[in-house]
């Protein structure tokens, strides 16, 4: 649909000032914030028109007008300028990462933590495994006489531990054996190729002694599995009780957020770059009272991920949108550091 360039201004008015305020957008407080030089009469006129496409909905029987979702798309895709940060705006940002020797895993969760405040919004941050990573070094390190910790390291970088108990001793001997036997099974294979058939398969072939190694085996399998899994991270759910539009659907809403299934799938769905969706433009009934703004995140070349804001359907996009890019490439930039000193 075509509209003329006083109806565009007339709609980026509307979504700016309910955004704004969160009240219907009448004709006389658009004289007063759009600047057009035009009688109220006009302005009335051209509502209808817009309400006639589709692009504005009336709540109710008062003479405000709000946006649809279908104004809020075409108010996104060519209206919005969205307003560029200021050096004190990413200095804050960079702020919130000013971490040393930081974790990986609790990078990622420090980040949705920071992000659901920042924005006072829901927030989700996932880490993202390509098929191609693989096994780089296994490594048991002895507690005690009957206990071990296994360590084990991708190619991407990273790294996981698990703490195992064996109902036998651990003599250096036995450490050494099963240290060979888990670099030659395991090492330089895909985290792809490692499934249960293929973890079974290497327990049968200690014959004798495959009873006894079982649970290292599960174990290192474990370890494959949560880096093959990724990493998911949500905060601030709780956020969204402070919006009356979520009341209803607050139970719905907040159990679907929660789920790591459901919103992985999602995030997989997003495009690359930064996406919106908006409301019932979501395929999650549970999210069409919503919007999701999603950035992704590079580190290196074998780390990808997702950084995302869920909230009221009446976002500030222009502001959001450029704040949530520039965390995900600074929450990008810090991973692959913090990786690349994990390979060396």
């Amino acid at each position: 649909m075509t509209i003329d360039d006083r109806k565009k201004r007339i709609l980026a008015a509307i979504v700016e000032e309910y955004i704004r305020t969160g009240e219907p957008v009448g004709s006389k407080t658009l004289l007063r914030v759009a600047d057009l030089n035009v009688s109220s009469a006009t302005i009335r006129n051209d509502m209808a028109e817009l309400f006639d496409e589709g692009l504005l909905e009336q709540p109710h029987t008062s003479a405000g007008r709000i946006p649809s979702h279908l104004g809020y798309r075409r108010y996104i895709d060519s209206l919005m300028c969205c307003k560029p940060l200021s050096e004190e705006e990413k200095a804050n940002i960079d702020a919130l990462f000013n971490v040393r020797d930081p974790d990986p895993d609790k990078l990622l969760e420090d980040a949705a933590e920071v992000l659901a405040e920042y924005t006072k919004c829901a927030a989700v941050v996932a880490s993202a495994t390509p098929k191609h990573v693989s096994v780089k070094k296994i490594d048991l390190v002895p507690v005690d006489s009957r206990t071990v910790v296994l360590i084990l390291l991708s190619s991407n970088g990273v790294i996981k531990s698990k703490v195992c108990r064996t109902n036998f001793l651990l003599t250096p001997d036995i450490t050494d054996f099963f240290r060979k036997f888990a670099t030659d099974r395991f090492c330089n294979r895909t985290l792809n190729e490692i499934s249960s058939w293929y973890v079974n398969s290497g327990a049968i072939s200690l014959g004798e002694y495959s009873r006894l190694f079982t649970p290292l085996i599960a174990s290192i399998y474990e370890l494959c599995q949560e880096v093959w899994a990724g990493q998911f991270f949500v905060h601030g759910e709780t956020n969204l009780l402070s919006y009356g539009e979520f009341e209803k659907i607050a139970h719905d809403l907040l159990t679907f957020i929660s789920s790591k299934n459901e919103m992985t799938a999602l995030l997989d769905r997003m495009a690359f770059g930064v996406d919106v969706k908006i409301g019932k433009e979501n395929s999650s009934y549970e999210l069409s009272g919503a919007s999701i703004v999603v950035a992704n995140y590079s580190a290196g070349e074998d780390n990808r991920g997702a950084v995302g804001v869920i909230g009221p359907v009446r976002l500030d996009y222009r502001t959001l949108i450029p704040h949530i890019e520039y965390f995900a490439r600074t929450l990008g930039n810090l991973l692959s550091d913090t990786l690349r000193n994990n390979e060396q």
